[in-house]
């Protein structure tokens, strides 16, 4: 078993034992858009996604500068966070390598610029990263810390089609695998839950993503939210969303984590759309107790992250 406290590999642990000390990133928007809304590939963008349901509240007054953000960013973080050892300007809206490398170096070097910001978290697409950005980002790997998230959803391209992702699998092995071979940390983001899954595909998904170079990964359990394209096929045909229940859910996860690489940290288990944009599931549960839930279900069942790996 895993020789951690937990039975599972936090991401704090990661940190931790890679950096010396916790991370805390900075939530920073800076007005990219994705190539399938805005016609390169298509319309509309990802059938589950409304951006405003993870862009913090204090991003939402107007605020236009990156400095603006990352001071009044600062001034909403808990103070236990402000004992970290670095900190980091998170790019998570949209996909913000969407644009030419000027553009990025325009964005960036304004976040790096600022007194307090020790690098960059980047989220972005799989398809949106040329070999000159990645270029770029690993130049500035020297002297900052530069990690890079992928929305990799679904192992399954039947899927990625059918939520419009407009790209494939196989896309993003290419791009994990290019962002690792220049020495940049990669997490991924997966989707729990998504319409034509079954509950044995999605678990299936634990060996598969093992395989991958990623250090870190995020969770998510599939939420309908409001202005989405989801949200429409829901009220027509409820049926098509098979949505975890609390319960469920941690059964879920800890059958996937017993599949799942020992040495990839979590960075979540869950996420938790505000109220005022979420139609269903409505758990009443914050990220933090489905956590504890998850721990203790990993007790009661006296196993851990990695088990049945292999």
């Amino acid at each position: 078993m895993n020789q951690l406290s937990r039975r599972y590999f936090p991401y704090s642990e990661h940190l931790k034992k890679t950096y010396g000390g916790r991370i805390q990133k900075v939530s920073i928007h800076a007005d990219f858009t994705c190539p399938n809304r805005d016609g390169s590939l298509g319309f509309g963008g990802c059938t589950f996604c409304n951006n405003d349901s993870f862009v913090p509240n204090y991003l939402h007054d107007g605020m236009k500068s990156i400095t603006e953000q990352i001071d009044h960013g600062m001034e909403f973080l808990p103070g236990r966070y402000h004992n970290a050892k670095a900190f980091v300007g998170y790019f998570q809206a949209y996909s913000n390598t969407y644009g030419t490398v000027e553009h990025l170096k325009r964005i960036y070097s304004e976040a790096l610029n600022h007194e307090k910001i020790d690098g960059l978290v980047i989220g972005t697409r799989p398809d949106c990263l040329s070999d000159e950005q990645l270029d770029y980002l690993a130049d500035l790997a020297k002297d900052n810390y530069i990690f890079i998230e992928f929305g990799i959803e679904s192992c399954y391209n039947k899927t990625l089609d059918r939520v419009n992702r407009g790209h494939s699998f196989e896309d993003s092995v290419e791009a994990i695998q290019k962002v690792v071979d220049r020495g940049i940390p990669v997490a991924g983001h997966m989707l729990f839950g998504l319409p034509g899954e079954s509950r044995e595909e999605t678990l299936a998904q634990a060996k598969i993503i093992s395989e991958l170079p990623l250090g870190s990964i995020k969770f998510h359990q599939l939420q309908i939210v409001k202005g989405t394209i989801m949200a429409k096929q829901f009220k027509e045909d409820p049926s098509q969303f098979p949505l975890f229940q609390p319960e469920e859910y941690v059964d879920f996860m800890v059958d996937f984590l017993e599949r799942l690489r020992p040495d990839m940290a979590i960075q979540r288990f869950s996420s938790d759309t505000p109220i005022n944009l979420r139609i269903a599931p409505n758990w009443g549960i914050r990220p933090n107790q489905i956590q504890l839930m998850i721990e203790k279900r990993l007790k009661e069942r006296d196993t851990y992250q990695g088990r049945l790996y292999k």
